[in-house]
């Protein structure tokens, strides 16, 4: 599994095959194989079946606790490397999936933070190591500042927060990010980081 050729098209079928997939992620935290974990989430997120829903009751187009659970466990896997795009863009494909959410909001605060953990390391800023940006007891303000972001970085972000989604105002605090030329930008999501 750890040839990245061969990971990138793993399909994950079975609780079994979950099972050992992250069990493989957290031995080895080889960016293809949290893809494909990332993947099988989205797929469960939006069908509500499949072996990330495997022993409960999960409704289609949402998030619930367990959802939320494995992927803060993939995320974190990733150790001290900051969160890749390849990454971000799987948690913006489960974000914008999901019509509801049955986790108390925990997701949309993982979101945020994973994504503002990319885009500032993208831009060469120092980041905390995943296992603290991401944790659920650290606010997304105490460890972010309002810095300058690399425009195609920036840009990256605009397209994706522009995107939508039915839980656009959790993520607002990222537009900051974007700094006064990507407030006025994406004006109805310009607020600040330490709000």
């Amino acid at each position: 599994m750890a040839n990245t050729e061969r990971t990138a098209g793993l399909r994950i079928e079975s609780e079994a095959a979950i099972a050992a997939v992250v069990a493989a992620v957290e031995r080895s935290p080889a960016e293809p194989l949290r893809l494909a974990v990332l993947r099988a989430v989205r797929n469960g997120v939006i069908t509500g079946e499949g072996p990330t829903t495997a022993g409960r009751i999960h409704f289609s187009r949402a998030i619930d606790a367990a959802d939320t659970a494995l992927v803060r466990r993939i995320l974190m896997a990733g150790g001290a490397q900051p969160v890749t795009r390849a990454e971000a863009d799987a948690l913006f494909d489960i974000h914008e999936a999901a019509c509801e959410r049955a986790d108390g909001g925990a997701f949309d605060d993982l979101l945020a933070k994973a994504i503002a953990h990319h885009v500032l390391a993208a831009s060469g800023h120092r980041v905390p190591e995943r296992a603290r940006a991401l944790s659920s007891a650290m606010a997304l303000a105490g460890w972010t500042r309002n810095e300058a972001l690399d425009p195609s970085v920036a840009a990256w972000l605009e397209r994706r927060l522009r995107r939508g989604g039915r839980h656009q105002a959790q993520l607002a605090a990222l537009a900051a990010l974007l700094g006064p030329a990507g407030a006025s930008r994406v004006p109805t999501l310009a607020i600040d980081l330490a709000a």
